[in-house]
């Protein structure tokens, strides 16, 4: 197969994939389109190709095509003027806010120029779901729903669930400064005997969308982070939902030699 081929191939799949999405397909043009500006496909002052051109390359519709380039307008990536065409305003502003750890050192660290707000708080709460095979419930929890900010924007929704029997351990302080992983593990008495995190991919759904500040049905990454005890209680339970374009997660793998 040669290269326009191939080329034409992954047009094909790429789509498919916006027709079988639930995300809406001008969300997703957006998106592709954003990532055009942020690679250098389409420069900074350089005209893009006009709504008949992209509407023949996706098979999609113009309108369609307006929708996604009206986000991208809106987020001030392009200006468009009557006569003239459409042209690039300028790249997307740097779009890590979080890099999130996946060690153990690092998930401790404080988040540098990061604040946290605390939106709910009760007792006698009840995990969601109990992880499986990593430990046993504590009697009850004491539940913080969280929300962590940036420059002023919101980038990570947490439900964070502590065993009840360690909440008058905890200052008022640490809520509003400590990860959850940092503020289950400083406290007094406290040996962590296990912990994992695990990642999957999806979109917002309104509660999300409302308080992250991004669209319905855009990418986030949900994060699941457990703590074990040495008696194997599960003392921490933090579910989390960042939004996708502000986060980024380094992997370290292991080389054999």
């Amino acid at each position: 197969m040669n290269r326009d081929s191939a080329s034409r191939r992954a047009k094909q799949n790429a789509t498919a994939d916006l027709t079988r999405s639930a995300v809406p397909r001008y969300l997703q043009l957006a998106s592709v389109f954003t990532r055009r500006i942020e690679s250098g496909a389409w420069k900074p002052s350089a005209q893009i190709p006009t709504v008949e051109e992209l509407s023949e390359e996706w098979g999609v519709a113009p309108a369609t095509i307006r929708q996604a380039l009206g986000q991208l307008e809106a987020d001030g990536l392009i200006e468009r003027f009557r006569g003239k065409g459409t042209f690039v305003r300028q790249k997307p502003p740097e779009p890590l806010w979080c890099d999130v750890q996946t060690d153990w050192s690092g998930l401790l660290q404080e988040r540098a120029g990061a604040t946290i707000e605390v939106l709910a708080s009760h007792g006698r709460a009840r995990l969601p779901t109990t992880p499986p095979e990593l430990g046993n419930p504590a009697p009850s929890y004491r539940h913080l729903r969280r929300r962590h900010i940036r420059d002023g924007k919101p980038f990570l929704l947490a439900d964070v669930y502590l065993d009840e029997r360690l909440w008058p351990k905890v200052r008022a302080r640490d809520l509003v400064t400590r990860t959850a992983f940092n503020l289950a593990a400083s406290l007094p008495g406290v040996v962590v005997a296990d912990a994992s995190q695990t990642v999957t991919v999806g979109g917002a759904d309104l509660e999300t969308a409302e308080l992250l500040g991004v669209s319905l049905n855009a990418p986030v990454a949900h994060v699941q982070r457990v703590l074990v005890d040495e008696t194997g209680t599960l003392i921490l339970v933090a579910y989390g939902i960042y939004r996708g374009d502000r986060v980024r997660f380094d992997i370290k793998l292991a080389v054999k030699r």
